[in-house]
């Protein structure tokens, strides 16, 4: 393997990151990047993302495409699409990844855990990110 694998999961106001070990293997859970503002333009979480990738060494991002039950895309998965697409013009290899569940579960596994409200908010992105990561990974074992 040449490099890391890195995981994005995005959201309005929080993006969470995961990161694989150099084997491949596992998933780590990442920094999660936030903003002030919520909005539908997801751009805003592309510096810090490259800056990750330069400097854990990430030969490969996989970027969260949320499909709706049916398997169409809504607003949420054109905007994983374009910030895929600025990872590739970045020099960056970006892989799209259905993360349909991964929100869902990571909310489901703080609730069991007694996690307070608050305390879920903080970390449920980075949860997220982590099973998205671990899933590809999964995935990819021959």
């Amino acid at each position: 393997m040449a490099g890391r694998i890195l995981a994005v999961d995005l959201g309005f106001r929080r993006v969470g990151t995961a990161l694989s070990d150099p084997l491949g293997l596992t998933a780590q859970g990442g920094p999660v990047f936030s903003r002030e503002e919520a909005g539908e333009d997801f751009l805003w979480a592309l510096p810090p993302v490259l800056e990750l990738v330069e400097r854990e060494g990430v030969s490969e991002v996989v970027v969260g495409m949320p499909r709706r039950l049916r398997g169409e895309e809504g607003v949420m998965a054109r905007e994983a699409r374009r910030f895929a697409e600025a990872l590739q013009k970045a020099g960056v290899k970006a892989v799209l990844f259905d993360e349909r569940w991964t929100t869902k579960e990571a909310e489901r596994i703080l609730l069991e855990g007694d996690l307070s409200r608050r305390k879920r908010k903080r970390v449920r992105d980075r949860v997220a990110a982590i099973l998205l990561l671990q899933t590809y990974l999964e995935r990819r074992r021959p």
